[in-house]
């Protein structure tokens, strides 16, 4: 079948997924502009094939950063051929084919690294307070997510129901007024540690693989009410959506830009005095097809190799899947809030979108979030991240 619908950006980016083909059979493969890589097919022959002929990702995961790098660097020779009968004979059209969740999560977290978004929040909460806890310049703050309910773009979103609290004291059940989404990145484990041993900033890409978009849908009534004294729970466990495609760390090599200033002294687990350990995505939020946001992850107080380093000082081990979020993505401008508590001042401010005005989601209301990212062929486009808001 003859290679056709992508670009040179796309051609250097190549991020990994699987699919249901239109005989019902599971692919894990390589997004190529609108096509899909049939990894085990490409590779067939060698000694990497039968980390796919299970039409899974775990096992090429698993396998590690030169297992990852001779993967890639074999499709990278190939794409830049524009002639190569392995990729010809390997090769797809993703129209037909069905997106499947990428790998199966195993643990999930999700932080709140970005000092814009912490700020708005408190301030939000704390109107008479100081807009920061006093541990969050210190350490990464995050909560222990829902694993079984990671969700791939695309599904829908059902309407959660929790208690509330009401203005006049009294306490309601229902489903859920105050739904927002959390416009974040999240990161995906390959390699493993053990128990007992933590990862250290250094060492970052050494076990995470690629990043991807994440949507952490968030409850705001219901969150409010219960998340004295333990913190988030059936306000964020009902879903949080991720894209189809994960963009492998090599793929953003031309990304990496230095690490923030730091407002106070660090633990010498979380020092990354001098590295380049922060990424330029550059995401967009659209609510039914108007865009109400433009966030720049550049701009994160904490970076992915320290949210690792955070997750794992205590011990905690990895796992194969393990899945982090980095939390809201939020800037320093008005429009580049990534949550609609934000944009619309916890309501009081409606967002307009293609459907309306909105303090918060509506039935009906689809969110998309995109993002670029630098490459040496351009700017390369991450899988985006979809799901529409579904009633009780």
């Amino acid at each position: 079948m003859s290679v056709r619908n992508w670009t040179a950006a796309d051609a250097v980016h190549l991020p990994y997924g699987r699919v249901r083909d239109e005989r019902g059979r599971d692919i894990a493969g390589v997004r190529l502009g609108g096509d899909v890589v049939d990894l085990a097919t490409f590779l067939d022959g060698g000694v990497l094939a039968d980390l796919f002929t299970a039409g899974r990702l775990e096992p090429f995961l698993e396998a590690g950063p030169q297992v990852w790098a001779d993967v890639r660097g074999a499709l990278l020779d190939a794409a830049r051929s524009g002639a190569d009968e392995r990729l010809e004979e390997s090769t797809r059209p993703l129209a037909g084919a069905t997106e499947l969740m990428p790998f199966e999560v195993a643990d999930y977290v999700d932080f709140y690294a970005s000092r814009d978004h912490a700020s708005n929040i408190g301030r939000i909460l704390r109107p008479d307070g100081a807009p920061l806890s006093a541990n969050w310049e210190h350490m990464p703050i995050g909560y222990h997510g829902r694993a079984g309910t990671v969700v791939v773009s695309g599904t829908p979103i059902t309407r959660p129901s929790g208690q509330t609290k009401n203005a006049d004291g009294s306490i309601a059940f229902g489903p859920s007024g105050r739904l927002d989404f959390e416009a974040e990145v999240g990161f995906v484990v390959g390699v493993g540690s053990s128990l007992g041993t933590g990862v250290a900033v250094a060492n970052f890409r050494s076990h995470v693989f690629g990043a991807c978009l994440l949507n952490d849908w968030s409850a705001r009534d219901i969150q409010a009410w219960e998340y004295v004294p333990l913190g988030p729970f059936l306000g964020k466990s009902f879903a949080t959506s991720i894209a189809a495609w994960i963009t492998p760390l090599d793929a953003l090599d031309a990304a990496w830009v230095r690490s923030p200033t730091r407002n106070q002294p660090l633990q010498s687990y979380l020092d990354d005095d001098g590295r380049t350990d922060a990424l330029d995505i550059q995401l967009t939020v659209e609510i039914n097809g108007t865009v109400v946001s433009s966030p720049p992850f550049a701009s994160m107080y904490w970076t992915p190799a320290q949210m690792l380093a955070h997750m794992t000082v205590n011990g905690a081990s990895l796992r194969i899947g393990d899945l982090y979020g980095s939390g809201t993505v939020s800037g320093a401008q008005p429009d580049q809030c990534g949550s609609l508590m934000e944009l619309s001042s916890n309501g009081q401010l409606p967002v307009m979108t293609g459907k309306g005005p909105r303090a918060f989601l509506a039935d009906g209301d689809t969110v998309v979030m995109r993002a670029t990212a630098p490459s040496p062929a351009g700017r390369i486009n991450l899988a985006e991240v979809n799901g529409q808001i579904v009633g009780h």
